[in-house]
């Protein structure tokens, strides 16, 4: 019986290492090998990343992963990836890197590992002049207003925690949040707007407000598969030859038509 145990156990293991290691990351030399890199970017997150009608991208993320890619010698294959699915799309192997306004936070790095940070984010509150008389985010900790987010994300997750009294609208794109808050179903939201202004201007009949109050500071960072450690030491060696040059700055004002609020910067220490 024991025997019987023992060799089922050994069976069940070798069953779930072969599984897990379909997952497995592929490395530096591997994605050179192969000549493509496949990079995670969402589908509508101008300005940074949009997938357009006729199937071709265009956006800061996607100038970003045509240069990683043109520095290893391979084509970049762009993959429509939700907020939600950032994580496990690199869990699962169907990326090799992650972009997508990736914040860095502890909750993820025990699931992934993250570059030095590309980017930083400021999270605010965007409301409409109904709502003109609140000056600070803890005003909207009432539940006589409902506050829209993307699900799965840092901003979402500090909404709940914080402003618990708030009616939460979870959505599946930055466009769905503003469109909610144009249409009234939602009274704002308490995010990372940076990418979502460009969506008010599909409602010019709203009076949009952002309030000066900002909450935290954060950074983004290139997400890869935890123990990925050749591709990530590879991205770090770039980005601090890229942001070296204040070509991120350059990108990120080219897109976003303004300098960065908090710019990145670059450092040659990593791990």
């Amino acid at each position: 019986m024991f025997k019987y145990l023992s060799r089922l156990v050994v069976s069940v293991l070798a069953t779930t290492f072969i599984l897990s290691g379909a997952a497995v990351a592929l490395s530096l030399d591997e994605i050179i090998s192969a000549e493509v890199v496949r990079v995670g970017v969402h589908p509508n997150l101008p300005p940074n990343s949009v997938l357009k009608p006729d199937g071709t991208w265009e956006g800061m993320d996607i100038d970003t992963g045509n240069l990683i890619a043109e520095a290893l010698g391979v084509k970049a294959e762009f993959v429509a990836v939700s907020s939600p699915q950032r994580v496990p799309m690199l869990v699962s192997d169907q990326i090799d890197f992650m972009l997508g306004g990736l914040t860095r936070n502890a909750r993820r790095a025990k699931l992934i590992d993250y570059t030095l940070p590309t980017y930083t984010e400021s999270q605010v509150v965007l409301t409409t002049s109904k709502w003109g008389s609140l000056t600070k985010w803890s005003d909207f900790n009432r539940d006589d207003i409902t506050l829209a987010n993307v699900r799965g994300t840092v901003p979402a997750q500090w909404t709940t925690k914080n402003v618990p009294e708030a009616n939460e609208l979870l959505l599946e794109s930055g466009a769905d949040v503003i469109r909610a808050i144009a249409q009234g179903r939602a009274d704002g939201t308490i995010a990372v707007i940076d990418n979502w202004l460009l969506f008010t201007k599909d409602y010019p009949n709203v009076e949009w407000v952002v309030l000066p109050d900002t909450i935290y500071l954060g950074y983004w960072g290139i997400g890869v598969q935890k123990g990925n450690d050749s591709l990530r030491r590879y991205l770090n060696v770039w980005l601090f030859s890229f942001q070296s040059a204040n070509k991120h700055n350059a990108l990120w004002e080219q897109w976003y038509g303004t300098p960065p609020a908090f710019p990145v910067v670059p450092t040659p220490y990593f791990p």
